[in-house]
């Protein structure tokens, strides 16, 4: 499949893109080769292939959620300008 000039113009402007005529020459020039490698890729032989999400073998990386580091609430609230209990009063915003 060939891209051409007509190609790159109507994605571009799905894109919201603006090219200039060398750009829109360059993108067309490379877009082709991208697909024509497309191409050759497509005709390999794959059959004894097995689909694969990633070349490296992914364990589940997940932890449990837990709490380590359990901060004071004194040391955190005595910069506080105006305090009520463990919550920081700030002035109302909202008339």
């Amino acid at each position: 499949m060939a891209i051409t000039k007509q190609d790159v113009r109507h994605v571009a402007e799905l894109a919201r893109l603006e090219f200039t005529p060398e750009e829109e020459d360059r993108l067309t020039e490379q877009l082709d080769k991208i697909l024509r490698y497309m191409e050759k890729l497509n005709g390999l032989d794959t059959e004894a292939v097995e689909p694969l999400a990633h070349v490296g073998d992914i364990v589940n990386a997940f932890r449990e959620d837990r709490v380590t580091n359990q901060a004071a609430m004194e040391p955190l609230l005595a910069n506080a300008p105006d305090r009520e209990g463990n919550l920081i009063k700030v002035p109302k915003i909202i008339e």
